[in-house]
């Protein structure tokens, strides 16, 4: 080589881009393009076709953002082009792709003549294919969806909504032609793309490199220029001794996955989802017939249903390609789920309601568990996974962590009551790989469990509509499937990975507690109207299902199977991981909030058919408790009469009284004292006897931080918000709206910019929780507000609400890990305590916390709750959580965890009345002791069965004792409701209708109660 290395790169380099690339198609003939432009949403292949089309030029613009514009297009494969050896027709559409990533702009799906679809075109797939000879008609289905990403520039954007986004054209229609592409010539690009690629991550010192660099400069050498198709095939000949070479024993093993991360709605609405899933599925069917071997892994079974609504032939296509085994569904939850705050009960049903569609659709049921993308993994999952019937657990979206990195890549994550799970975080570090020789290479250098193991996993495909795997990426893969320097890659499944890598890894590591992502905290707080209708739907559902399985086991009513089922897939598409989390453009969110409306109007119809069918018509009015505590006199899960207006004791009824400018509010459990400004300066239960507020540092303080993320504008909280803290101390007025022996009502109103606050602060008799309202006007841009709560309590850790249980975090910032998680995330509650003594926060719709220790002059120690409210991020959204809104807050002083549980449930599930009834009551179906009733309803399977969940809450091991108010048999079940083969909670019959469970501490169980005559 007389060269100097870096000149002969140049040249490889430039040789490829200038005369390469130029040969790929031997010839190019402008196809014969019509248009019509839909003048609204997407319609029908049947409407397009019948439609009038107009001719339309290359380079003429088309398109407003988010139109559909579809192309007519025609022309003739010329005859001699069927003999051309090495070479074959096909169709290649530039529709003004832009530099951006693929899946954020134009793409189109091909259709034939007679409506059947064959492929989709996107920037990095731009070919059709085309019949051998003879003339020719096929339609696209072209969608001019903006660039919202603007090169993530996070510039506020009117294009995240059809009525903003404006009506110019957003592309260029640059042409359509019919191409002769050069196979050889493609095939040669492929094996110089895979030996540059390996050769730049090879250290320069390895006789491999040098090697490469010699087979590249002689087929270089070798091509000649003005007749690059006559001698690609001698280029290749060159360069096959370098592939020959076997790749090292020792080398890296990569299973690589044909893969399409689709979000479900982000930067687009779900209805362009729809159909980013069939171009991108149809693109792997067509894939998937020219390359035996390759193989592809979907998740979402909501996306798999779209398809069988919208587009039944290719569904039935999919569904022949599962049959075979290379099309592979996985995942087994609903939709790629945020994990972080769905309720207990929803998460569980991602599983019930995706595994069930999988099953009944394909007959297949996903073992693994694909969340590459979710913004962090409670603590709580790996039990959720395993109660499912599912083994393995996949996510990616760790490597993003800012401060920490993650120890491990392939380890058993447990959770909180113990269960484990084997789970691999992919060192790839990306869930949209092409397979190149970086990512290869970064694969086996970043893979943590070197010496013990050497496997992993790499998803490749273009994600978000950017087509999914191309045929370079599989071209990638059979090119290092054994070559010297490379790591050795296979196509493989998911279960073929994990059950390689169980038997590789027998013993890996074990991670405990969450998996906390270091980054896009902000999601737990960004559009808040989201969040609340997402915790108003969770409990709306589970009243539904409870009363309405209550009056079909009484014979009063039918079970509203159906709708029940069609509203929980509402819910839980909702619960994707860029809808709950506030991190899509303002179409996805206007529309969320219009279904949580209706979701909420639909469940609010079925409870009071149900409890109409129950009560009866009467004179009668009762209270009705769907909680799985007793409230206000109320039992559980069922009915009571209401008091007759009876006016409270002396010993539990609420007084208020003036000290100066101070109003105190007691009833016997608890005394609260608010200052001139109406902030909490004093709070103290009975029983203890102790102030919960510390001296000079009120509660109840509305904070304001300035919110300017460094990047991801919705997504993140940065640690340096809290430089910015201004307090809002001042009140404009404070009035007391009510007084009396059963409620007393303080109002306090604050303004602060453009914005103002009505706190609502009320003590009922016999609560021992103070409650706050806040009704939000807010108008605030690029700020964060919290809602703080001083305590005068030393606690090293707090106790926060997630799914099934709680887990605790350190208040103290120690190590990076805990400095890192500054920002977190809680259900419906938080407790702060030592031993003795404690407080409870709840909230009926934030997600939000940081819990931090701090301490004062004198030394005392100040552990602070802060709730987040409201943020009003500029990207995607602009407008994001402008308006009004309304939330609850309670504070509880002298709590312990159960008191937390309960209060929680209390201020998320409130009584409601039911008026000229027959009944004085409801019986309830289940009472239960020593653990909480989390779900109440008819079995998935339509037998009439009654379906018990329940789990502990404490932290504790317990025994439970479940009582039935019918005949039954009952026996424990996997989340599926299938019978377990042994009883994990050592279910044991007590008495008739009577049972006893040994549980361990947060351990879930889900009962089957077989109905017997009652």
């Amino acid at each position: 080589m007389h060269d100097d290395r870096a000149l002969v790169e140049t040249r490889i380099a430039r040789f490829v881009e200038e005369r390469l690339k130029p040969a790929l198609y031997r010839e190019r003939i402008a196809a014969r393009v019509e248009r019509w432009e839909v003048p609204g949403e997407p319609v029908p292949f049947g409407t397009a076709a019948a439609a009038e089309y107009s001719p339309i030029a290359q380079g003429t613009p088309w398109g407003r953002p988010w139109g559909t514009t579809w192309f007519r297009v025609a022309g003739e494969v010329p005859a001699e082009w069927a003999d051309a050896a090495g070479a074959r027709a096909e169709l290649v559409v530039d529709l003004g792709f832009t530099g951006t990533a693929p899946g954020f702009q134009a793409e189109a799906l091909a259709w034939t003549a007679d409506g059947a679809v064959i492929k989709a075109v996107e920037p990095l797939n731009r070919a059709v294919p085309l019949p051998d000879r003879g003339p020719f008609e096929l339609y696209l289905e072209g969608a001019s969806n903006p660039d919202v990403v603007a090169q993530w520039s996070f510039a506020p954007t009117t294009l995240g909504e059809w009525e903003t986004a404006g009506e110019e054209p957003a592309y260029v229609l640059r042409s359509v032609d019919i191409a002769l592409l050069d196979v050889t010539v493609w095939e040669l690009l492929q094996d110089i793309w895979t030996l540059r690629g390996l050769y730049a991550q090879l250290p320069k010192s390895l006789p491999r490199r040098a090697e490469i660099l010699r087979a590249l400069e002689r087929c270089v050498d070798a091509l000649v220029p003005d007749d690059i198709a006559g001698t690609a095939q001698l280029g290749r000949d060159l360069l096959a001794p370098a592939f020959a070479a076997p790749a090292w024993a020792s080398s890296h093993r990569i299973h690589a996955v044909g893969h399409a991360h689709i979000d479900s709605a982000w930067l687009w609405p779900m209805r362009e989802t729809v159909r980013k899933v069939a171009r991108t599925f149809s693109n792997v069917d067509a894939l998937i017939s020219e390359h035996p071997g390759f193989v592809f892994a979907a998740s979402s079974a909501q996306q798999y249903a779209w398809l069988k609504r919208d587009y039944p032939d290719l569904f039935d296509r999919v569904r022949q390609r599962v049959r075979e085994g290379s099309f592979v569904p996985v995942g087994g939850m609903w939709v790629e789920s945020d994990t972080n705050m769905p309720g207990g009960e929803a998460l569980a049903r991602q599983f019930v309601a995706g595994k069930r569609f999988f099953m009944e659709e394909f007959g297949v049921e996903p073992l693994e568990v694909w969340l590459p993308d979710s913004f962090g993994y409670s603590g709580a999952l790996p039990q959720i996974v395993r109660a499912a019937g599912s083994r393995w657990f996949l996510t990616q979206k760790i490597s993003w962590n800012e401060t920490n990195v993650m120890p491990h890549h392939t380890f058993r994550w447990q959770g909180i009551d113990g269960t484990e799970v084997f789970t691999h975080f992919p060192p790839v570090d990306t869930y949209n790989s092409e397979l190149s020789g970086a990512e290869l290479a970064r694969a086996e250098r970043q893979y943590a469990e070197k010496g013990a193991a050497n496997t992993s996993l790499v998803p490749f495909g273009w994600g978000d509509g950017g087509g999914g795997p191309t045929r370079e990426m599989i071209a990638a893969a059979r090119r290092t499937a054994d070559l010297e320097g490379s790591p050795k890659v296979r196509m493989s499944t998911p279960r073929e990975f994990f059950e390689a890598a169980e038997a590789e890894y027998p013993e890996p590591p074990v991670w405990s507690g969450e998996l906390y992502l270091e980054f896009h905290r902000g999601t737990y707080t960004s559009q808040a109207r989201t969040k609340r209708g997402n915790r108003r739907s969770e409990h709306l559902l589970r009243e539904a299902e409870l009363w309405a399985a209550t009056a079909a086991v009484r014979g009063v009513a039918d079970y509203p199977y159906d709708e029940l089922e069609e509203l929980w897939h509402d819910v839980l598409l909702h619960q994707f991981h860029d809808i709950l989390p506030g991190s899509s453009i303002a179409w996805v969110h206007r529309e969320a909030e219009r279904a949580y409306e209706q979701i909420a109007s639909a469940l609010t119809d079925v409870i009071e058919r149900s409890l109409r069918a129950l009560a009866g018509v009467g004179s009668q009015t009762m209270r009705v408790n769907a909680g799985p505590f007793a409230v206000g006199g109320v039992a559980p899960l069922g009915g009571g009469a209401a008091p007759g207006g009876a006016a409270p004791t002396d010993a539990s009824a609420v007084t208020l009284r003036r000290e100066g400018d101070a109003i105190v509010l007691a009833n016997g459990l608890v005394e609260a004292t608010l200052d001139g400004d109406g902030l909490l300066v004093s709070l103290v239960d009975s029983a203890s006897e102790r102030e919960a507020v510390p001296a000079g540092h009120p509660a109840k303080l509305l904070q304001l931080f300035r919110d300017t993320p460094t990047q991801w504008d919705a997504w993140d909280i940065d640690a340096h918000y809290v430089r910015s803290a201004q307090e809002l101390r001042d009140a404009e007025s404070i009035e007391v709206v009510r007084a009396d022996a059963a409620s007393v009502v303080v109002r306090i109103v604050r303004r602060f910019g453009a914005s103002s606050v009505v706190e609502t602060v009320s003590l009922d008799a016999g609560a021992r929780a103070i409650e706050v309202r806040l009704d939000v006007d807010w108008r605030e841009r690029q700020k964060l507000l919290k809602l703080a709560f001083p305590l005068d309590v030393l606690a090293d850790r707090a106790s926060s609400e997630i799914q099934f249980g709680h887990i605790q975090r350190p208040t103290h910032a120690n190590t990076s890990w805990d400095a890192a998680r500054f920002e977190t995330v809680a259900h419906r509650w938080v407790h702060v305590g030592e031993p003795g003594y404690g407080v409870a926060v709840a909230n009926d719709s934030t997600y939000g916390h940081d819990v931090r220790r701090t301490n004062l002059d004198d030394g005392a120690a100040v552990t602070t709750v802060r709730l987040s409210l409201l943020r009003a991020p500029l990207y995607p959204d602009p407008e994001s959580d402008q308006g009004e809104h309304t939330m609850r807050v309670s504070i509880m002083p002298g709590a312990d965890i159960p008191d937390a549980v309960g209060e929680g449930y209390r201020l998320n599930l409130p009584l409601r009345t039911v008026t000229d009834a027959a009944a004085a009551s409801i019986e309830p179906l289940i009472r239960a002791s020593g653990a909480v009733v989390e779900c109440v309803k008819l079995a998935e399977d339509r037998s009439g069965d009654v379906v018990v969940r329940l789990y502990e809450a404490n932290g504790s091991r317990s025994t439970a004792r479940v009582v039935a108010s019918f005949d039954a048999e009952a026996s424990e079940t996997d989340l599926l409701e299938r019978v377990l083969p042994s009883s994990r909670a050592r279910l044991q019959p007590v008495a008739e209708r009577e049972w006893s469970l040994q549980l361990r501490p947060f351990q879930l169980v889900t009962l089957r109660l077989a109905r017997g005559e009652d």
